[in-house]
């Protein structure tokens, strides 16, 4: 474990964190960061409360998208990322709501720095999710996405979980576009497109703060889908 703290710590690491309207648990979040990260950008997406001043407050970097979406955000951080004169060598993407545990990192870490993945995605197995830390609409739609890339890609994800690490030069190679809810299951369609060497690790999950802009309304799981299956099969006209 020595060995894997040091590896760890000679390695530049960011965190992107996408954010709206999550005031009341942003600061635990960036809390709970190891603090071998060598920088916490969190993006204020459009939020109406005090988001952007309580992240600043606990030590990250605030970047502004007022355009609203997931992808939105996250390409906005990558777009500061690239602007910098040190660049990084491993990209995380973490939730703002506290459902992950940020603590868990390196574990995330460890099998980039040791077995030589490109990309490792933390997957939120039953046995380690808190009860009613994900809804049916979320577990119905992980399935039958996951089972989709299984039939359609002989892929083995089991997830799409949004706590995920990946080298960054592997991320420029993927080119990524989707502005909103397609964000993490394009990046997964990508890695299988460009041979990444990619593998999950089971990762527990709790109750987010607050109410979820996706899964917690009907428009933002209906929406989810669509583009989720949507990426899925243009991937397999392609």
């Amino acid at each position: 474990m020595k060995k894997d703290s040091q590896k760890i710590t000679s390695e530049i690491i960011n965190v992107i964190i996408p954010a709206f309207n999550e005031a009341g648990s942003i600061a635990k979040v960036i809390h709970a960061i190891p603090n071998f990260v060598e920088e916490i950008i969190v993006v204020n997406n459009g939020s109406t409360d005090a988001t952007a001043t309580v992240a600043k407050q606990a030590g990250a970097s605030v970047l502004t998208e007022k355009q609203k979406g997931y992808g939105y955000a996250c390409l906005k951080g990558m777009e500061y990322i690239a602007s910098k004169t040190k660049l990084p060598d491993i990209i995380v993407f973490l939730d703002g709501d506290f459902s992950d545990y940020p603590e868990q990192m390196p574990e995330l870490l460890v099998p980039i720095l040791n077995k030589n993945y490109d990309f490792v995605i933390g997957a939120r197995k039953k046995q380690l999710r808190e009860k009613g830390s994900m809804t049916f609409p979320q577990i119905f739609g992980n399935w039958l996405a996951t089972f989709l890339m299984k039939l359609l890609y002989k892929a083995k994800f089991t997830d799409l979980g949004p706590f995920r690490a990946i080298k960054y030069e592997k991320l420029l190679l993927l080119n990524m576009q989707d502005k909103t809810y397609g964000w993490t299951i394009e990046m997964q369609l990508k890695a299988l497109k460009h041979q990444l060497k990619h593998r999950e690790v089971p990762v527990k999950y709790r109750n987010r703060i607050g109410v979820s802009k996706v899964s917690g309304t009907l428009k933002g799981a209906v929406m989810a889908g669509v583009k989720i299956l949507g990426w899925i099969f243009k991937y397999r006209l392609k």
